[in-house]
């Protein structure tokens, strides 16, 4: 299976801003959330709750990479990729219609998610295997 430039630009850049993110929450929270102007206390029970997402977007961040140099793995980092930038916009869909319009950064976030899914989609399409009648893998 062969990638294409673009391809791989795409999922690296997916990548790259999961893996920062998540290790900037996992790392430094209260800094992280900061630069949103989200001010955090202390609490271990908080820390444990943002730290662990954290990790867990890092890895995935991780998985996207792991197929910009393994081919065989990008179908897989393909739907991670996917799936991250899928649903953190719905997940702040559901916020702003539930909680009100939130901060311009906030605002900025979700339109990167969302340009990321479209570069996700236009990279390889609504499926990534071969035979199921929809984009291949393929430069």
């Amino acid at each position: 299976m062969h990638l294409s430039r673009f391809q791989k630009i795409t999922l690296g850049l997916s990548g790259f801003t999961a893996l920062a993110i998540g290790l900037s929450i996992l790392l430094m929270p209260h800094a992280f959330y900061a630069s949103y102007g989200i001010a955090l206390d202390h609490s271990p029970n908080l820390m444990s709750e943002l730290r662990a997402p954290g990790a867990g977007l890092a890895s995935f961040g991780a998985i996207m990479l792991s197929g910009v140099w393994r081919a065989t793995l990008a179908p897989l980092a393909f739907k991670v990729a996917l799936t991250v930038y899928l649903s953190f916009p719905a997940g702040r869909v559901v916020s702003l219609l539930a909680d009100g319009v939130p901060s311009s950064s906030i605002l900025w976030a979700l339109a990167i998610e969302v340009a990321l899914a479209g570069l996700l989609l236009g990279a390889f399409g609504w499926r990534s295997s071969p035979g199921a009648g929809g984009a291949r893998l393929a430069g």
